[in-house]
């Protein structure tokens, strides 16, 4: 018995580094900027290629587990994770650390269905498997609010490099532990990996992600983007196309079918879309314009980080008691509610009220995640629940991803457009300043000081601008997409859940 929570201890230290990683970077990102030169594409790209790679990786990594067996995959997916962590840590430039957050990413896609899969193992009550499946979600959603605050503290007495190197003493710890107590599982060697299914929509993602970015900066034409985006929709279709007709799909396409899993998966995209947006927006606001240190900015987000983290008891009973589709509509509505009234606020001045809506996007953005796995799961026939939770997964994760993409991309288009730049800069000076506000401080640092702070007041006023613009646009969306909710989860299907 006590082996039993002997094996979800080292399960859930080995999950620890894998959730902190997806948000330990929002607070580092202007750090970044300056010490890597990173223009504001690549400095997006090192943020969310971690959740990119995921999202199309964890299904194939959940077959081999059933291949090899889960404490090998997790054997395998820690090393690979620690020696990520070691390459992003002395990574000399903006590309080799993204290929390394990339590298990160395939040990964490190997780490996360390895926990899961532990604890089914494990576990054979399904009492005390459902509590220790309700202690991994704690950790895993904690984990992933708390990163900015981990970040912070690490970088207040260290360089951006000691993020990643906190991984490695956990990385050896569970290394050391799973080998010594978590037993050998029997495998299934016949097990299928669809591992060239899983590359073509890991490409096919960020090709897509790729096009979207370009179109951040302003020198770029329309069909340059084009140029980029018609491939990569070309090749996710083909992956659709291949997964309906495989006998054996990586992805069951035909839950997409079912109007209120496609509704789930929808809102459980736009739900990370809008949290981890949001803190990265607010992680370069709070320190580029209003001077704050990475900690500090991190305890300023803390009121979400704490709402999200805590809520989702409450989520759960809300959707038992009033039922999935007012709690999903309502859930949706709130978050929208809530980026109108940040979208409004004055950070510096009015603190208190920027929080009161900070918490409210935190518990709101909550109950529509719980709510979007309400929807998938029980709309789902039980034979087809593992598949339709590695829809669920891969949402989440692509959600993250594509959170930072859109959010950046607003942003920098919104900035570029209104940001009114100093006499006397070169052309290159005022092409960097205006593609987004981390190159602006880079420009000013090679200025006299009178050029210099006249660059950053500039910059920090288009930024505040663009600030407002892409929180009320994110409004406007979600307020758009909870009618869509209230219309999709009928009264007849979803009331009774």
């Amino acid at each position: 018995m006590q082996r039993q929570w002997l094996v979800l201890g080292i399960i859930i230290l080995a999950y620890v580094p894998v959730a902190i990683d997806a948000t330990v970077l929002h607070v580092a990102a202007p750090s970044l900027s300056v010490a890597l030169q990173a223009t504001g594409s690549e400095l997006l790209w090192i943020i969310d290629i971690y959740s990119l790679v995921m999202a199309g990786m964890v299904l194939p990594m959940g077959a081999l587990g059933d291949r090899i067996g889960f404490r090998r995959l997790m054997l395998s997916g820690a090393v690979i994770f620690g020696l990520g962590s070691l390459a992003a840590a002395y990574a000399p430039d903006a590309g080799l650390l993204i290929a390394a957050r990339a590298l990160l990413a395939v040990g964490a896609a190997m780490i996360l269905p390895a926990t899961l899969a532990g604890i089914r193992t494990t576990f054979n009550d399904a009492g005390q498997r459902n509590v220790a499946l309700g202690i991994w979600a704690a950790i895993g959603s904690g984990g992933a609010a708390f990163g900015p605050l981990v970040g912070g503290v690490v970088m207040t007495h260290f360089s951006w490099g000691a993020v990643f190197l906190i991984n490695i003493p956990i990385v050896a710890l569970v290394l050391l532990l799973t080998w010594r107590w978590v037993p050998r599982q029997a495998f299934r060697s016949q097990q299928k990996l669809n591992l060239p299914q899983a590359i073509m929509l890991v490409v096919a993602i960020l090709g897509l992600v790729w096009a979207v970015k370009s179109a951040m900066k302003p020198d770029i034409k329309a069909m340059q983007t084009l140029a980029a985006l018609v491939p990569a929709l070309l090749l996710l279709v083909w992956f659709v196309r291949i997964q309906l007709r495989s006998p054996s799909p990586m992805i069951d396409i035909a839950l997409f079918r079912h109007r209120v899993i496609l509704t789930g998966v929808v809102m459980a995209v736009t739900s990370m879309v809008a949290l981890v947006g949001f803190e990265l927006l607010m992680a370069q606001e709070l320190q580029f314009v209003h001077g704050r240190t990475p900690l500090q900015a991190a305890l300023f987000m803390l009121p979400v980080m704490l709402a999200s983290s805590c809520s989702g008891p409450l989520a759960g009973m809300l959707v038992s008691r009033l039922g999935l589709r007012r709690v999903a509509t309502a859930g949706m509505a709130l978050s929208g509610l809530s980026f109108l009234g940040l979208a409004n606020a004055d950070f510096q001045h009015q603190q208190w009220l920027v929080w009161s809506w900070m918490v409210l996007l935190g518990i709101s953005a909550t109950v529509a995640l719980l709510s979007a796995t309400s929807a998938i799961m029980s709309a789902t026939p039980k034979e087809k629940a593992a598949a339709a939770g590695a829809i669920e997964t891969m949402a989440y994760e692509l959600g993250a991803g594509l959170g930072i993409a859109l959010f950046g991309l607003v942003l920098a288009r919104s900035y570029s457009a209104v940001i009114a730049l100093p006499l006397g800069l070169t052309a290159d000076e005022q092409l960097r300043a205006a593609s987004s506000i981390g190159e602006a401080v880079q420009v000013a640092a090679g200025l006299e000081s009178g050029r210099g702070l006249a660059v950053m007041e500039a910059a920090s006023q288009a930024f505040t601008h663009s600030h407002s613009v892409v929180l009320f646009s994110a409004c406007v969306i979600l307020l758009a997409l909870a009618a869509v909710v209230w219309f999709a989860l009928s009264a007849q299907r979803c009331e009774s859940n």
